[in-house]
């Protein structure tokens, strides 16, 4: 019955979001352009800042610790070693995709219902607190994690494009896969769950969308601490993030549940 509660609370959600211009946009224009900027930095870094850097002790740092984890990456020319550790961020940037999705759209998920006045139909039926949250953040979760592994597809074509193909094997490397696979899922979930609390408690969007904003800081600290060689993240390490944040979406899903009283909200909203 679990299953098919959720299932149903998909289905509506999806429904809803197929309707809506302004939802599909978000879900598939505002991650294409994520990427192609992503790639549109890169060539200008590599372009217009590579001598820069090469000259740069922070880089001389981070390109020791890519060397370490990388053994293969010292056999290359020094501006090859820089691109390797431009393309080494990116698996930390396409985590800003299911957080802006989430920004954009999970904020108004209870919002809009509580204006429209049709969620107390919804609260009226059996389905239980923790079933209509986590179908609510999976519903927009799921299809921004397929959006996002489309576009790490769509970069690595564009990185061949700008022509370091070449690179592409020492970029490709468990950490990446782990990324991709476990962590960015996790931080989907937790984005759209953190959308839906700011959802429940808000009185209009606006408000709603600052409490998922706060997740985009840990994210460009990751990049930050892995370009300026503070840390590299090795396969164990990306493992034990991706388990750590799948724990945190445990609790915030209990958080929420806390939050979101369906006995009193709806009188609270009125």
């Amino acid at each position: 019955m679990t299953g098919r509660r959720i299932s149903n609370i998909l289905k509506k959600e999806w429904r809803v979001m197929s309707s809506d211009l302004n939802s599909l946009l978000f879900v598939t224009l505002l991650p294409l352009i994520i990427i192609a900027q992503a790639i549109l930095l890169l060539w200008l870094i590599e372009r217009f800042g590579g001598e820069a850097i090469l000259t740069n002790t922070m880089f001389q740092t981070a390109i020791g610790k890519l060397r370490e984890a990388l053994p293969a990456v010292a056999e290359l020319a020094i501006e090859e070693q820089l691109q390797v550790l431009l393309l080494s961020q990116i698996n930390f940037y396409l985590l800003l995709i299911p957080i802006m999705i989430a920004i954009s759209f999970a904020t108004f998920s209870i919002v809009d219902e509580k204006l429209s006045g049709s969620l107390e139909a919804l609260l009226a039926t059996p389905v239980r607190t923790w079933e209509l949250l986590l179908g609510k953040a999976l519903a927009g979760a799921v299809p921004a994690l397929l959006v996002t592994w489309v576009c790490a597809v769509l970069f690595i074509l564009g990185v061949v494009g700008l022509g370091w193909g070449q690179l592409v094997d020492l970029v490709l490397t468990p950490s990446w896969f782990l990324s991709l696979f476990l962590l960015t899922p996790a931080v989907a979930l937790l984005s759209f769950m953190l959308g839906i609390i700011g959802s429940s408690r808000a009185k209009d969007a606006r408000t709603a969308q600052n409490i998922v904003v706060v997740i985009v800081l840990p994210v460009l600290a990751l990049i930050g601490l892995q370009v300026t060689g503070f840390v590299w993240f090795t396969p164990l390490m990306s493992l034990a993030l991706a388990l750590g944040i799948a724990v945190l979406d445990i609790l915030v899903l209990r958080i929420a549940m806390g939050f979101f009283q369906r006995e009193s909200i709806v009188v609270k909203w009125h």
